[in-house]
């Protein structure tokens, strides 16, 4: 028999541009990527893009398109993903969206105290901590750049405290081309060996390119690392609209684009096959205070759209969501976060990033990143849409329930509530004289409880001593070798 209405669920979403539009996109970019170049003065970049036909004069270098186009076409079209442990968590690819949070704040809000100040190694233990327990973040960044340890080895520091606190697959900044190499060293030992890291990723290296078109010898080398041993890897360069890109959404997403195609295309005459998205952070310059802002709709309006010419390549996407430009856990912060998550989640975006940011992305915050785990879940729930079966539909139960009856003692009530019906945790769905015989707790007063609960309960999966003493070991080794390259110049 056939029935109509035969796809039981459809998920509900979202498209800023029309295929014209995206074509357009795509084309402005191949076009600025051959007759604009990019900036670069590294020697082994020159005679990669010289002997791959590519024009290089002085440090600008201009890719034939045909180049560019044979890169794509080498770029894997999605990453299987795993935890710490080697089970599968993300497939990066497709419409799949999954939330992750904030990272690379010189500062942190105190959850308890209020007071923003520096970042401590202490705070990325709490935020990974944290992050490893909520139920919709799904990757793990360190919450921040500690500033109570040595700046030019900070990774060394950052990396392990994050890996001995969840699980979690991790997305990662390096400040050198050799701490990321002592990273990769870290995660292999997590792994159980290269080889296993190869096989199985559990982490993603996140090299950013400087807006507009320029890549330095720095951010060349750390994409070197990543491609060569076959790591996924993030493009992901800042343009903020009026500032380092033109003020008009358009333009942004065109230059973020060009930009990810030299990206992939670096990485792929490095070691074709080796796996990188298509993408770019989207800042928007407030004209009133010279400052880049993270709660404008422009942000998300040209993050999917960016998204969308990625997807017409078939590559992964990356986005950034859950932020805030307040500097506590107020109304605008709940506003900025829940509008960024839920338009980002309905898009389809792959990885979505910087759920926990507070102002301006200059702190992160565990309350931020509480509370936004609520609105992922929400996002999820709704994006999810509604599912029509014949055992949905539930004639039958209505028929037997019948007028004036009621539906609480049905099995079928009972079958389906908790997969049908979201459970919110920290919204307030008391009555009013339960809620006032709480002492009317507010958003506030319940996410710090519920960050208390977390510390004090959760205990994440623990790494061996023996691994972590061999983090310990290479952390040293790490920094010595660092510091002895530094004064050499």
């Amino acid at each position: 028999m056939i029935h109509s209405a035969s796809t039981p669920s459809r998920s509900v979403g979202l498209n800023v541009l029309t295929d014209d539009q995206i074509y357009e996109i795509r084309q402005a970019a191949y076009d600025i990527v051959e007759s604009v170049g990019f900036k670069c003065g590294h020697g082994e970049i020159h005679r990669m893009f010289k002997q791959a036909g590519a024009w290089v004069k002085d440090d600008i270098i201009r890719i034939p398109r045909f180049i560019v186009e044979g890169c794509l076409s080498s770029t894997p079209k999605g990453w299987s993903i795993y935890d710490r442990e080697g089970r599968r968590a993300m497939e990066v690819e497709g419409e799949k969206s999954y939330f992750g949070t904030s990272t690379g704040s010189p500062s942190t809000r105190d959850a308890f105290t209020g007071e923003i100040r520096p970042t401590t190694i202490r705070d990325i233990e709490m935020g990974a901590h944290v992050a490893d327990y909520l139920e919709h973040i799904d990757f793990v960044m360190p919450m921040g750049t500690a500033q109570d340890v040595p700046a030019d080895t900070a990774e060394l520091y950052e990396v392990p405290a994050m890996l001995r606190n969840t699980v979690k697959p991790s997305v990662f900044l390096c400040y050198s081309a050799l701490g990321c190499e002592y990273v990769y060293e870290m995660a292999s030992v997590v792994a159980g060996g290269r080889e296993e890291l190869s096989r199985k990723p559990f982490i993603i290296a996140y090299p950013e390119a400087i807006a507009p078109l320029h890549f330095p010898d720095d951010v060349i080398s750390r994409i070197f690392v990543a491609a060569d041993r076959f790591v996924p890897q993030l493009a992901g360069s800042t343009v903020q609209a009026g500032a380092t890109g033109p003020v008009t959404l358009a333009g942004v997403v065109t230059q973020i684009t060009a930009e990810s195609m030299i990206h992939i295309t670096i990485a792929q005459l490095r070691k074709k096959g080796c796996p990188v998205s298509m993408s770019g952070n989207v800042g928007i310059l407030d004209m009133r205070t010279a400052l880049m802002t993270m709660g404008a709709p422009e942000n998300s309006l040209a993050t999917i759209a960016q998204a969308e010419v990625a997807r017409s390549f078939n590559l992964p996407s990356w986005g950034l969501a859950g932020a805030t430009d307040a500097k506590r856990l107020d109304v605008q912060a709940g506003i900025d976060s829940t509008f960024s998550i839920l338009s980002q989640g309905l898009s389809k975006l792959n990885l979505i990033h910087d759920v926990g940011y507070m102002a301006s992305g200059m702190a992160c915050s565990l309350e931020q990143l509480v509370m936004g785990n609520e609105t992922c879940g929400m996002t999820k729930r709704f994006a999810e849409g509604i599912t029509v079966t014949k055992e949905t539909l539930a004639r039958q139960v209505i028929e037997n329930v019948g007028p004036a009856g009621h539906f609480l003692a049905q099995k079928h009530t009972m079958d389906h509530f908790k997969t049908e019906l979201s459970s919110a945790n920290l919204m307030n769905l008391q009555s009013l004289s339960t809620w006032e015989s709480a002492g009317c707790p507010t958003m506030e007063e319940r996410v710090q409880e519920e960050i208390k609960m977390i510390l004090d309960t959760h205990k994440p999966e623990p790494l061996s001593d023996k691994v972590i003493s061999e983090l310990d070991r290479l952390r040293k080794e790490g920094e010595k070798e660092i510091r002895a390259k530094l004064e050499k110049g």
